[in-house]
């Protein structure tokens, strides 16, 4: 399990994460809502590790991991796909790919086969460079290279920001099928409502920095969530 306690983050004199607590389990999705810049970017890159906290503490199957770095985050099995996807342009899909095997032991850097039977367009693509890619193509690249470090914690930024419809519903039947394996913590940031009302069992919405509004899928106010969403 992922359990961020109390966290802080500053950039500077800028205070961009106040007291945020949030916890992910395996076989489930935590959904982070909210309207831009009320910080959840903020948080998962202190989840990822890219940014330190302030205060507070972040701890992942029973370790204290909140001083460490993203390569050691990696290690430990945490995923990043960033919000704008940050695939290397130049690379082939392929090689894409392959990037992903940085943290893993050699013996198992290879592509695991839900890559494909997920994202099947991408097996057509191996050889063409990322940047040729439309961004739905590009998406579920990025979201298949995090895939190749064989995570135990995604955490997803925005993954259906600029995304034609078709391709969101590929995103979510993936994530719906991560959840299903029953291993993998998932953490969605997402502005799309119906989106993640779909996929989550578990629910914060963000508003300056802290959670103002938190739920599960059983005990969820759709009244209490959609007016947090527009604070």
């Amino acid at each position: 399990m992922l359990e961020a306690q109390a966290i802080d983050l500053h950039y500077g004199a800028a205070q961009a994460l106040r007291a945020v607590s949030l916890k992910a389990e395996p076989g489930k999705v935590t959904c982070v809502l909210g309207r831009n810049g009320v910080g959840k970017t903020s948080l998962l890159d202190a989840l990822a590790g890219h940014h330190p906290v302030s205060s507070g503490k972040i701890t992942w199957e029973g370790d204290d991991i909140t001083v460490l770095r993203p390569p050691e985050r990696a290690r430990r099995g945490i995923a990043y796909v960033p919000q704008g996807r940050e695939i290397f342009p130049l690379l082939t899909v392929d090689e894409n790919l392959k990037t992903g095997f940085a943290p893993l032991p050699r013996g198992e850097r290879n592509v695991p086969d839900d890559v494909f039977s997920l994202f099947p367009v991408l097996k057509g693509m191996l050889h063409r460079r990322g940047g040729d890619l439309s961004g739905g193509q590009q998406q579920q690249l990025a979201i298949g290279r995090a895939l190749v470090m064989r995570p135990r914690l995604l955490l997803l930024d925005e993954p259906t920001e600029g995304i034609q419809p078709s391709i969101i519903k590929d995103i979510g039947r993936a994530v719906d099928y991560l959840r299903s394996l029953g291993r993998i913590a998932i953490v969605l940031v997402e502005q799309y409502l119906d989106f993640a009302r779909e996929l989550g069992d578990y629910f914060a919405v963000m508003d300056r920095g802290a959670v103002v509004y938190s739920c599960s899928r059983d005990n969820i106010d759709e009244a209490a969530l959609k007016r947090a969403m527009t604070i």
